[in-house]
Formats: C-alpha cells, sequence, structure tokens
C-alpha cells in the first residue's frame, strides 16, 4: 500500500468563493479559471503554437477533470466531461493567499495560522533596512530593481546592469516573497544561495513566506533562467502529512520542490530537475519504492514556465504532456496503490496581470474506485492520504475516501 501525491502547480478550476478579494493588476480574480479558459482557447483555435485543435486530456478527464471544472464553476469545459472511471472533487482553500507555501501546507494538513506580509507594490518595494542587510551579506554597494515584477521581465530589465555591476536583483510580486536573481557565472551560484540562505531568517521573521534564488546564465538580450532556482520557505509550525507518514514508519520520497517548501521536515528522500527529469524520477517511485511510502510530487512549469508568461499553447502543450505520461503510469501502479492529482492555487495564461489567480483545484484520484467526492477541503486532502496510508491525521481536514 502506497501513496502518490501529485500537486500540478497552478492548474486550478475556477470558481473560487474569495476570488474578489485577490487581485491582477488591479482587477480582481472573479472569474478566473485556468482549465476552463484554456480548453476554450485550444477549441477557438487560439493555442496553436506547438500543437493543434482541442484540449486533449483523456486519461485526467477520464479521472474526473473535466466533472471538478463543472462542480468548481458550474462550467463544462469544451472537449472534457467524460464520464469519470476515478474519484473525483473539487477543493477550497481556506488559507488567506494564492500562493506556493499556502497551497501546499494546507494539502499538507495545516491552512497557514497567520497573515503573510506582503511588500507594496511601490518603488522602492523593500525598507531601506533589508537593503542594507543584502547588501553587507553580499558586499556589494547597492541593488537593483527594488519592485514588483515578473522574472523574465526583470531579466531583461536590470540584466545587463547587474553584469557591469555586480548587484543582485530583488523583487518580489503579489505572493508573499522576496527574489534574489544573479548570473551563475559571474555573480557565482553558490554565492547567490548563500546569500538568499543568509537573509532568509530576516525575512521569514516578518513572516515572508519565502525567500527564492533566481539564478540565470547568458548575455545581453539573451538571457536566460537555469534550474538551479532554491526555496528558501518558512518551516511549517506545526506537524503536516510528511511528518505523520514518516512517524509512522513509511519513507517519504519529495518530487521537485517540495523540500524546499516544507523546509525537508518529514522528508528522507529528494529528487529534483525540470518537470521531464522530475517524471521520470516519479516513473522509477512508481516502479520501486516501498510498501507504506509516500511520494509527494510537485510539477512547476505550467505555473513558471506558461501561467506566468500568460502562454496558452505552452499551458496546453504542459498539459497534454502530463496526460500523456500520466497514461504510461497509471497502469504501473499496484493494486493497493492511490494515486491523487491536484493543485495548489490557479494561473490562468488568459487572465489580467502575471500573478496567481485564486481558484479552486481539482481532487482525481486513481485506486479508490469511481464516485464523486464533492466539495472539499484543501486539508481533507492530507486527511485522506492518511487514511490510505493507516496513519492517524492530525491536521485540520476529514478524508473524503
Amino acid at each position: 500500500m502506497r501513496a502518490f501525491l501529485l500537486v500540478m502547480d497552478s492548474v486550478g478550476i475556477g470558481g473560487a468563493p474569495d476570488a474578489e478579494a485577490y487581485f491582477n493588476d488591479g482587477h480582481p480574480d472573479t472569474g478566473a479559471n485556468t482549465v476552463l479558459h484554456i480548453a476554450e482557447a485550444c477549441a477557438c483555435g487560439e493555442a496553436e503554437e506547438g500543437r493543434s485543435g482541442p484540449l486533449h486530456l483523456p486519461n485526467l478527464d477520464a479521472l474526473g477533470l473535466g466533472r471538478a471544472v463543472e462542480l468548481a464553476s458550474g462550467r463544462l469545459p469544451p472537449g472534457l466531461g467524460a464520464e469519470p472511471r476515478g474519484l473525483w472533487g473539487a477543493a477550497t482553500e481556506r488559507s488567506k493567499g494564492k500562493d506556493t507555501p499556502s497551497g501546499h501546507w494546507e494539502l499538507a494538513g495545516l491552512p497557514v495560522p497567520w497573515d503573510w506580509h506582503y511588500f507594496p507594490d511601490t518603488q522602492p518595494a523593500f525598507p531601506a533596512d533589508l537593503m542594507a542587510k543584502v547588501c553587507e551579506i553580499a558586499g556589494t554597494e547597492g541593488t537593483l530593481a527594488n519592485c514588483h515584477g515578473s522574472g523574465t521581465v526583470m531579466l531583461e530589465r536590470f540584466g545587463a546592469e547587474h553584469l557591469r555591476t555586480g548587484w543582485p536583483i530583488c523583487y518580489t510580486s503579489a505572493d508573499s516573497v522576496f527574489q534574489i536573481a544573479a548570473h551563475e557565472e559571474s555573480f557565482g551560484l553558490d554565492r547567490l544561495l548563500s546569500l538568499c540562505e543568509s537573509i532568509a531568517p530576516l525575512l521569514h521573521e516578518r513572516k515572508v513566506g519565502r525567500v527564492i534564488a533566481r539564478p540565470f546564465v547568458g548575455q545581453e538580450g539573451h538571457f536566460t533562467r537555469t534550474a538551479n532556482r532554491h526555496d528558501y520557505a518558512i518551516r511549517p509550525p506545526e506537524p503536516v502529512l510528511t511528518n505523520w507518514v514518516q512517524e509512522a514508519g513509511g519513507t517519504v520520497h519529495a518530487v521537485g520542490k517540495i523540500g524546499d517548501i516544507f523546509s525537508m521536515e518529514g522528508i528522507d528522500a529528494l529528487h529534483k530537475g525540470d518537470d521531464a527529469t522530475l517524471m521520470s524520477h516519479l516513473g522509477q517511485l512508481v516502479d520501486n519504492s516501498g510498501d507504506g511510502s509516500l511520494t509527494f510530487a510537485n510539477f512547476v512549469e505550467f505555473d513558471s514556465l506558461y501561467g506566468h508568461r500568460r502562454n496558452v499553447s505552452g499551458y496546453a502543450r504542459a498539459l497534454e504532456w502530463f496526460d500523456a505520461e500520466l497514461g504510461r503510469l497509471l497502469p504501473r501502479l499496484r493494486k493497493d496503490d492511490m494515486l491523487l492529482i491536484t493543485a495548489d492555487h490557479g494561473n490562468d495564461p488568459t487572465w489580467r496581470g502575471t500573478d496567481h489567480t485564486r481558484e479552486r483545484v481539482p481532487v482525481l484520484v486513481a485506486g479508490k474506485g469511481a464516485g464523486c467526492a464533492g466539495q472539499v477541503g484543501f486539508a481533507d486532502v492530507a486527511a485522506s492520504v492518511a487514511a490510505h496510508l493507516g496513519v492517524a491525521a492530525r491536521g485540520a481536514g476529514r478524508s473524503f475516501l
């Protein structure tokens, strides 16, 4: 008996009841719906770069994706809505936030017990004492950016100046996050990671959720971010799903940025790389992981490469790639395994702005029969995984199995 918990980062399905309280580019997230709007764009021939035609997700839809979108938002995506062969539902978040830590912590049984600190959308965005500390640790006379912005735009605006001055590029977003970008070669990857690790405690004291190292390479006009990103997140203040399983004697495998999100709490083995590499790791764990184990995986490129960049075709391609890979994984599950697919928030690529969108998320379960779990909470995911593994749940949720 094993559990596989897969987070399709940012694959929201609309319908969040409090979406009007969250904003993108000054506009509320009311009506955002990542899967629905991608499917509509594909059906209208508006997502033809590197793919063509209606959105093709036969494996996710067979688990209940189309019906989950309809349950969450009242609208059935074009091309989806097959009779589900899995257990399916829609999950609503309780935590105040539409970011990675909020979503993942609550999926792991712990709604965020405080309000995150967010930096104002002004310039400068950061207080002087914080920037002075960054300069002191980095050994530089100043920093660049000090504002809200998309990572790729920050490289376009400040990358060349960074190469000339050696000053780190510091920026934020609508999330509770402090990001530092620096060139892997001229500034140094180890130096960037050390800077982020050193400054993180000061940010965590202020309830900023994450400090993120954003290394990049290249020359002016041709800068690209690398896969050596590292998140320094606040440690969860209470035990979460990974702790419950580990303390019960099960092995916990973290695939992707799960280790960063939970500060390695309750994690035995770490598997990192781009999404294609992570899928390979996941396949090996499906074939070889031990009885009683939990594999907790995050596939980030839906969000990082396509959602924030408002690339509808790219997002659709990523969904279709994931679906095809899922079709190869499902037949290899053991008869007493459970595989649960969900998301942590939305990032509608058709939406205004470049930030995450406040949405409900799908809950799609293979290995537990077919049926509708209904409207559930994020924390119910952790309780259900724990119930499947026979582990005592100590979080806020209730099992829907």
